[in-house]
C-alpha cells in the first residue's frame, strides 16, 4: 500500500505521515513540485528518524504515474460523495491525497470521478488536516486486511 501525497506545502504534515508510514508499513510517493525541501529541518524534525524506515518514491507527473499503475487507486477529497469506508481496501492499493492548499487537480475528477471518496464531517467543515485524513485512510485499509504487515 501507498501514500501519495499530490504537490505537499506544509513539511510537518508529510513529516508525520511519513510516522504513520512507518509503523504501518505504508510506502510514500511524493509528487512534485513540493512546497519544501525533503531536507529541510522542519521536515526531518516532524518524521524524526522515521524517514530511514518508509520507501519514500518522489514522481514529477501523477497522471502517468496512474496510467501505469496495476493497482487500484482511490483519491481522498472533502468534495467527494461516496464515504471512504466502502471501499474493499487491497493491500497494494495508492490513497491518493491533494495539496494541503489546493487539493486535487480538477482533471482528476473528470477522468476518475468513481475513485473518489471522502471522510464525514460536520456541515459546513471545510476539511480534516492532511496527516489527520491519511491515518485514518491507512488504518481503515490495514484495518480491513487485518493488519497484515508488509514483507
Amino acid at each position: 500500500m501507498k501514500i501519495v501525497l499530490y504537490q505537499p506545502k506544509i513539511p510537518q504534515n508529510t513529516g508525520n505521515i511519513v510516522r504513520t508510514c512507518s509503523v504501518t508499513g505504508v510506502d510514500l510517493v511524493l509528487v512534485e513540485p513540493l512546497g519544501f525541501d525533503i531536507s529541510d529541518k522542519a521536515l526531518r524534525r516532524a518524521g524524526l528518524d522515521y524517514w530511514n524506515e518508509v520507501e519514500v518514491e518522489t514522481i514529477s507527473d501523477l497522471d502517468n504515474f496512474l496510467e501505469n499503475y496495476p493497482g487500484k487507486f482511490y483519491f481522498f477529497s472533502s468534495k467527494a460523495s461516496k464515504n471512504y469506508s466502502e471501499i474493499k481496501y487491497k493491500m497494494n492499493d495508492l490513497l491518493i491525497f491533494g495539496s494541503e492548499t489546493s487539493g486535487l487537480p480538477d482533471h482528476l475528477y473528470d477522468l476518475y470521478p468513481d475513485k473518489f471518496v471522502t471522510m464525514p464531517m460536520l456541515p459546513d467543515s471545510r476539511c480534516l488536516n492532511l496527516s489527520n485524513a491519511a491515518a485514518i485512510a491507512v488504518y481503515e485499509a490495514w484495518r480491513q486486511n487485518d493488519f497484515i504487515l508488509k514483507s
